[in-house]
């Protein structure tokens, strides 16, 4: 079998001239038009051929020439230029089509903010609401009390706040505040990165116009429309008003925690002081608030806020709003807390003022400052006098709270606590608790009998009586016999003071009682003598200052004038008042009754240093579950209240104890600069009689009714120097209706 001829391999041409192996179509010099032709040639061999052909024989392989290497190197560089080719037409359309994306992405996101902005209202109401109004409450030297109303604060400009105030809040807030146009891409690039790498929200791209924005127009949700209408007003804010304006609104509006909006309410509920006062590291304390205000809240977690604060602090530095030794000195010394702002019992004072408030002006669209009465050196006296008494006895006597309120001769309000801790409890038992005085009653009672024809010295029988089954017990359990009004008021006898009303009634006991300022129902049957019917220490001490002012009646009040920040005033008290409530001649005689239970009775521990004249009366309530001494002198007048807000039984407190201790520490701080004077009717209070006292006397009342029963016993059996015939046993034994 014959083989077929071997064809000779295919020859593709080439172009690029690698080799003389190739096909070259280049014309040569034979190809020209009468050239010579070229004798035959031998055929070539390449050099890989004839290297191939000697290896056959087993010679050794030639070494690679230069010209193949230079291949390589040229084959390489045409790799990398097509690779680098490839890259660039990548780029390029990625660069397109990213422009592409781009330009529809902003399409789609600006017709998205479209949608949900026509939801707003028209541009032409758009209007930044006025803030809340503030009401500065400030002392009668001026001093400041509180501020009240929905912010807490007062509004503060921006050139009068401490520039590294505002500074901390944009270093840890918004560091690109003062360059971008109400939103800020890179933050919101930076934010969403963050959060996606977190897998879950830990930075928020929120610029502070945004916040603003959201805070003065929007609700706090968290959905794409309330979003998107935050970026459209956000840049309506940046359009309308300067940096300067939209700091200054962001900075007096912003919820700082514990009620308190704005930077001058935060410095004040934290650190007692104006925004205008703070130190760098309170400035980063509070601008630390913003991200959490409970969370960071330094009167709840001082720990975490002072983290907190630390990295505003070194956001500070870097943006160079502070020096290396400012960062230094406010890292060494961190802001610490004043509690007394939320402990102290000036809060009762301005919420009371802010209880009466609308009664004077009606509803605030300015901020306002209200003048009160309150004296801050008799305010903290009282306060101080009550946390120590409550301190060293409330475990002794089981007593939890108290209240303590003074008056002046007109009825002005100097002190008022309402409770021992106002951060622990805000109940405001100076003016709004209700307790039974006891014994306290009892000067209404005997005033209306000195009306009725009696005197201090009119007797009466002290021994066991019994009116319709009612038995009335005297606090020491004994019976002196044959007494002066005077004298029965100083012991606080029970039985004499159930006499006493059962011969006046206890209608003319409650209207006398009420004429003298008590506001509170009264119910007018016999027990109403022992102070049966509850009461507040504000209008039982309203009721006595009668006594030390000659007569008159007064309307316990604190506020002395109210007035705008530019001085407009809009309310000035002109000193109105009921007028003589007492005759002089039996204010004296009061008096002189009165000042007879400091000096000899129940209420010794109160008599006052300095010969001071004063007086007074002690009660206790039943159970001992309220204990009172209420007294004055020529110049103040104050109640004092001890007990338990849930009406539980103190441990044996009377009158005569812890209140009149307490009373006359309060007193005589409170008369450190007052002149000596006489009580009102009384120029030369006598030596008192011989009062008949027991072991058991000193220092009690003899408040509290139904200890017990005693046999009955006829009444009205004591001498009278002014006899009234005899009872009338048919006048309603437990009185008449409701006064």
């Amino acid at each position: 079998m014959t083989r077929k001829p071997r064809r000779p391999a295919r020859i593709e041409p080439r172009f690029d001239g690698e080799s003389a192996s190739t096909l070259n179509l280049r014309p040569t010099q034979q190809d020209r038009p009468g050239a010579p032709k070229s004798p035959s040639k031998k055929k070539k061999v390449t050099p890989r051929k004839k290297a191939a052909g000697t290896a056959k024989k087993g010679t050794k392989r030639p070494v690679r020439t230069r010209s193949g290497s230079k291949r390589r190197q040229a084959k390489r560089k045409k790799q990398r230029r097509n690779i680098g080719a490839t890259i660039a037409k990548l780029t390029k359309r990625a660069a397109y089509w990213g422009c592409v994306l781009g330009i529809w992405g902003g399409i789609f996101a600006v017709g998205v903010i479209i949608y949900y902005a026509a939801y707003l209202p028209p541009t032409s109401e758009w209007e930044v609401p006025e803030r809340p109004p503030n009401v500065k409450i400030v002392s009668a030297n001026g001093q400041l009390i509180a501020n009240r109303g929905d912010t807490g604060g007062e509004a503060v400009r921006l050139e009068q706040l401490p520039p590294y105030l505002p500074n901390a809040v944009i270093a840890i807030e918004d560091r690109r505040f003062r360059s971008h146009f109400g939103i800020d891409p890179l933050g919101l690039i930076r934010a969403m990165y963050v959060n996606l790498t977190a897998g879950t929200l830990v930075q928020g791209g929120s610029t502070l116009t945004q916040q603003l924005a959201k805070n003065l127009f929007l609700e706090p949700d968290r959905t794409i429309k309330r979003k998107m209408q935050e970026v459209v007003l956000a840049i309506w804010l940046e359009t309308h008003y300067s940096k300067d304006e939209i700091l200054e609104m962001y900075l007096n509006r912003v919820y700082l925690g514990a009620g308190a909006y704005g930077v001058d309410a935060a410095a004040r509920r934290y650190y007692g002081k104006s925004a205008r006062l703070v130190t760098i590291a309170e400035a980063a304390t509070i601008a630390g608030l913003l991200k959490a205000p409970s969370r960071y809240s330094p009167a709840r977690n001082p720990d975490l806020a002072e983290e907190r604060a630390q990295l505003v602090l070194a956001a500070m530095h870097e943006e160079d709003y502070i020096t290396d030794a400012e960062a230094k000195n406010a890292l060494a010394a961190p802001a610490r807390v004043v509690r007394r702002y939320t402990t102290a019992s000036d809060n009762y004072a301005a919420d009371w003022v802010m209880d009466v408030l609308p009664r004077y002006i009606g509803s605030l669209d300015t901020d306002i400052i209200v003048d009160t009465t309150i004296d801050r050196h008799m305010q903290n006296a009282a306060e101080a006098a009550l946390r120590k008494t409550l301190h060293e006895h409330s475990h002794e006597k089981r007593v939890r709270q108290g209240a303590i309120v003074t008056l002046d001769t007109a009825g002005a309000v100097k002190a008022l606590v309402g409770g021992a801790d106002y951060s622990k409890s805000q109940f405001n038992r100076a003016v709004y608790a209700k307790r039974q005085p006891g014994s306290a009653f009892k000067p209404f009672v005997y005033l209306a009998a000195i009306e009725n024809g009696m005197s201090p010295q009119t007797i009466r029988q002290d021994q066991p009586i019994n009116i319709g089954g009612w038995s009335p017990k005297n606090y020491t359990k004994e019976h002196y016999g044959p007494v002066t009004l005077r004298q029965a008021l100083a012991m606080s006898l029970n039985t004499v003071a159930a006499q006493v009303t059962y011969e006046v009634g206890p209608k003319k006991v409650a209207q006398t009682a009420k004429r003298l300022g008590i506001q509170s129902k009264l119910t007018t049957n016999l027990s109403l003598a022992l102070g049966t019917s509850e009461v507040t220490p504000l209008e039982i001490a309203g009721a006595y200052v009668p006594f030390s002012n000659g007569g008159y009646g007064v309307i316990p009040h604190i506020i002395r004038k109210i007035r705008t920040e530019d001085g407009k005033v809009l309310y000035s008290r002109k000193g109105e008042g009921p007028g003589r409530v007492i005759s002089r001649t039996y204010v004296g005689n009061m008096n002189v009754m009165m000042a007879e239970t400091l000096a000899t009775g129940t209420g010794r521990k109160a008599q006052l240093a300095s010969g001071r004249k004063a007086g007074g009366k002690t009660g206790t309530s039943q159970d001992f579950r309220d204990a009172w001494f209420i007294g004055y002198t020529a110049n103040l007048t104050t109640a004092v209240w001890l007990g338990n807000d849930d009406n539980s039984p103190t441990k044996r407190a009377t009158g005569g104890t812890l209140p009149a201790i307490l009373w006359k520490e309060t007193m005589e701080a409170a008369h450190a600069n007052l002149p000596v004077a006489d009580l009102p009717g009384v120029p030369d209070i006598p030596a008192s009689a011989a009062v008949p006292r027991s072991r058991n006397n000193a220092g009690a009342d003899n408040s509290g009714s139904g200890r017990g029963l005693v046999p009955p016993a006829p009444i009205g059996n004591g001498q009278d120097e002014e006899r009234r015939g005899p009872l009338n046993l048919l006048r309603g034994i437990f009185g008449g209706g409701n006064s």
